[in-house]
């Protein structure tokens, strides 16, 4: 009988996510995220528009998955995140001695540090590229990006690979969860893998640049009529994690198109006077680790390019604009 993690690791019953879809994705089986078992790249290239901590400088060394276990009806990165993409053919799949050489081109480029964005549903081959790449010599910091939908004893294979967790804590309402990301047990999974990430990563260190090496940033996006909802958030992680964390507060949302058509609430930027709110109440209760977001961060110019015009795969990693 094959141990749990060798379960995990194999794909013939997928369950790497909440979502635990139970197919052969080893036979071709497509579940919610509608990959297969081999990573597809996007996008690899230096970017700036991450938390200081991470991008400044060199930027961060960014590898953007297509594919998705979360699904968000308002996601900035729909165009490779949807089910949809995994019919277009677009992307390059990958091998994990590839990946790896992806990661160790990034570091020769100047990276900060490897920035996985939304790896969880390829976790056997990106875990395998990791130990590939340690194993030639990658010493930059790992950041494992994100939604926070995830099982702890997932990322749990990830201990000592992992230096810098970037989740998200989109919602603590299960209703909230359910209508924009058909999940009405996100927070639930989202606050046991924050606690497994905690574990693993601790307290934040930081070298002589400011650049962090090891620690836990938790992202909250506020939305559209829904300070209350961030206030909730903030309070629970306060309340939580004190400051052993750093929290960065998001108001760049950003209403895709057609969005209103479904969701009319969703339509529109968030007024500055709610962001406000939310920064008054986190400062109210103590919140000392973190990132606020400028005003004007707002719009499809901070949507990275994925037409595969700047594709920045090994030898062609792109420098992108830093928009403060």
């Amino acid at each position: 009988m094959m141990s749990s993690e060798a379960t995990l690791l194999s794909m013939e019953a997928c369950r790497l996510c909440p979502r635990g879809c139970g197919v052969n994705r080893s036979a071709g089986e497509r579940g919610f995220c509608r990959m297969g078992t081999q990573p597809v790249v996007v996008r690899a290239a230096l970017h700036f528009w991450e938390e200081p901590c991470l991008s400044e400088g060199g930027g961060a060394g960014t590898v953007f998955f297509a594919g998705c276990s979360l699904g968000c009806v308002y996601c900035q990165n729909r165009e490779i995140s949807s089910a949809e993409f995994s019919e277009t053919g677009r992307g390059r799949v990958m091998t994990s001695a590839e990946l790896a050489e992806t990661f160790l081109e990034l570091e020769a480029q100047g990276a900060n540090n490897i920035d996985l964005v939304t790896a969880g549903h390829f976790l056997p081959a990106v875990r395998d590229a990791l130990i590939q790449a340690r194993e030639k010599g990658l010493s930059l910091p790992v950041v494992y990006n994100t939604g926070g939908y995830e099982r702890p004893e997932t990322l749990r294979m990830l201990e000592g690979l992992v230096d810098i967790y970037l989740p998200d804590l989109k919602y603590l309402d299960p209703a909230l969860s359910e209508k924009y990301s058909g999940c009405r047990d996100y927070a639930e999974w989202a606050k046991a893998a924050l606690a497994e990430m905690v574990r693993q990563c601790g307290d934040a260190v930081f070298d002589d640049k400011g650049h962090m090496k090891r620690g836990v940033i938790v992202r909250h996006l506020v939305l559209p009529g829904q300070t209350g909802e961030a206030k909730r958030v903030l309070r629970y992680l306060h309340e939580t994690y004190g400051n052993r964390i750093f929290i960065s507060l998001l108001r760049q949302y950003t209403p895709m198109p057609g969005i209103e058509k479904l969701f009319p609430e969703l339509g529109r930027a968030v007024a500055p006077e709610e962001y406000e709110r939310a920064v008054s109440f986190a400062e109210r209760i103590g919140i000392e680790k973190g990132f606020l977001q400028e005003e004007g961060a707002v719009g499809e110019g901070y949507i990275p390019d994925f037409s595969g015009k700047a594709s920045g795969f090994p030898s062609k990693c792109t420098k992108e604009e830093n928009h403060g």
